[in-house]
């Protein structure tokens, strides 16, 4: 069937309801061939979409839905890949999608797409409770420790530090080790654009070359890749063991790890602050971000529980104040923002293309 747009760019009412009504005939169609729900995402977002699923399947009885840690990036590329049994119907996401990931989206049918805002949290910087090191960083001294290029003798060059001591007395006298995201990671973008590039734009080197935000991110995004930074991959349980094998060593993820290993595990503090749930809801952590899920609207009501499933992971059981996802260091939203959050989820308000 050719389609033709009218003359106001938009298609007629009469062939949009039939797309529409195809569309939700190929779920339909689809669902047959499976009963749960599938949700991909974010290793940071995976035990919220986790437990929420757990709380479902017990008090609904029905089966529990599929969670996926694919990273946030990988997530998007699953969740924008179709429309039907064999796409997903949720995505977490440790950042907000990207106008590249929207548009595939669109390109290949999903064109109705909500975004819940479900929280904040902070990308923390954590060690064993064994370290005999006090670790306390400025976002510049982060940078300087894990960037591929720096300022050495007044050009900008490979990175040169084997130690925190040799970037500042101030620091521990033991080698860096750091254990972080790979760049599929939705934490990873983050941690970049919170703690790579606002830690560059402090250098000397930078301001008092009067180098802008393009140069910034063109040549402080590359972590190092000559051993002190080590991919852990987008289990953040395993860096949580790594901590705990190497009392020198630190490791980056969301708080939430930090929040359920605080028996072996201790943050370190930025200019001076250390995450927390207080902190990190009123921004004063350096590097808190918000986090989210996105809903494929031609999947509900489709996907058997689908919709019920959406309802538990906006209620005030769930992300409110002292919902049961606070209690795995999810920081809730303010109440008023809250409540703008669950009308635009539970009404499949349908988001805009981001930056548009």
């Amino acid at each position: 069937m050719h389609i033709t747009e009218n003359n106001s760019g938009k298609f007629p009412a009469m062939k949009s309801s039939i797309i529409l009504a195809a569309v939700a005939a190929l779920v339909a169609g689809a669902a047959t061939a499976r009963d749960q729900i599938r949700v991909v995402g974010s290793s940071t977002v995976f035990p919220y979409s986790q437990a929420v699923a757990e709380e479902f399947a017990n008090s609904t009885g029905a089966a529990s839905p599929v969670v996926e840690s694919t990273g946030t990036g990988g997530g998007m590329q699953i969740f924008c890949g179709g429309v039907g049994v064999d796409h997903a119907d949720m995505t977490g996401a440790s950042r907000a999608m990207k106008a590249s990931e929207f548009d595939l989206c669109q390109s290949n049918g999903v064109t109705d797409i909500t975004e819940a805002l479900i929280g904040y949290d902070g990308l923390s910087i954590a060690h064993s409770r064994q370290s005999p090191a006090g670790f306390n960083f400025s976002l510049e001294q982060l940078f300087l420790g894990l960037s591929a290029e720096v300022p050495v003798d007044g050009a900008w060059a490979a990175n040169p530090y084997k130690k925190w001591s040799e970037i500042d007395a101030s620091l521990p006298d033991v080698e860096i080790t750091v254990f972080g995201p790979p760049p599929t990671s939705g934490t990873r973008d983050a941690f970049v654009e919170l703690a790579m590039h606002a830690g560059c734009e402090e250098l000397d080197f930078v301001k008092n070359g009067g180098f802008d935000g393009k140069w910034v991110s063109e040549n402080c995004s590359r972590m190092r890749q000559d051993g002190p930074f080590v991919e852990a991959g987008e289990n953040d349980n395993l860096i949580v063991q790594r901590l705990n094998a190497d009392p020198n060593a630190l490791g980056i993820f969301g708080y939430s790890f930090l929040f359920e290993n605080q028996d072996t595990l201790a943050g370190a503090a930025i200019n001076g602050i250390l995450p927390s749930a207080d902190t990190i809801a009123d921004f004063s952590y350096p590097i808190a971000r918000p986090l989210y899920f996105y809903i494929k609207n031609a999947h509900r009501g489709v996907i058997p529980g689908m919709s019920d499933f959406i309802g538990e992971f906006v209620s005030e059981a769930a992300i409110g104040q002292g919902g049961y996802l606070t209690e795995r260091g999810l920081v809730s939203l303010p109440e008023s923002r809250l409540e703008t959050v669950q009308k635009t989820v539970l009404s499949s308000v349908s988001m805009e293309r981001p930056g548009s």
